[in-house]
């Protein structure tokens, strides 16, 4: 079954775990909408800047920095994600504190292992 995936700092850059992440999700079939800093494609997914309201999220795979957070928190929040994961770099337990809040996971893993092991 696809997850329907939002990865949250998406980069043009090839060689950021971003873009890897979104030609991951790609090839295991997962339905993968992005925002990044720049507007473009990776793959078949088109890179937005703006915050869409996308609808039938189940998960968002950060790649921003705890400080860079914040403004998102209520934007994550709202398109109610079954999950966040919060790959390697971009743990912030006051985070998952307000995830946990509004009765969404909170996971502390890496986006291309968990697809690479089959526990995406």
């Amino acid at each position: 079954m696809s997850k329907k995936t939002l990865v949250l700092g998406a980069s043009l850059k090839e060689e950021r775990y971003s873009n890897i992440a979104i030609y991951r999700l790609r090839k295991y079939n997962m339905e993968t909408v992005a925002i990044g800093m720049r507007t473009g494609m990776v793959d078949d997914v088109k890179i937005h800047k703006e915050l869409l309201p996308f609808k039938g999220i189940d998960t968002v795979t950060l790649y921003l920095n705890a400080q860079r957070q914040p403004q998102y928190y209520d934007y994550i929040i709202s398109l109610k994600p079954q999950r966040v994961i919060f790959n390697p770099g971009t743990e912030n337990p006051e985070f998952y504190e307000k995830l946990n809040q509004a009765g969404i996971k909170s996971e502390v893993a890496c986006t291309l292992v968990l697809l690479g092991t089959g526990q995406y």
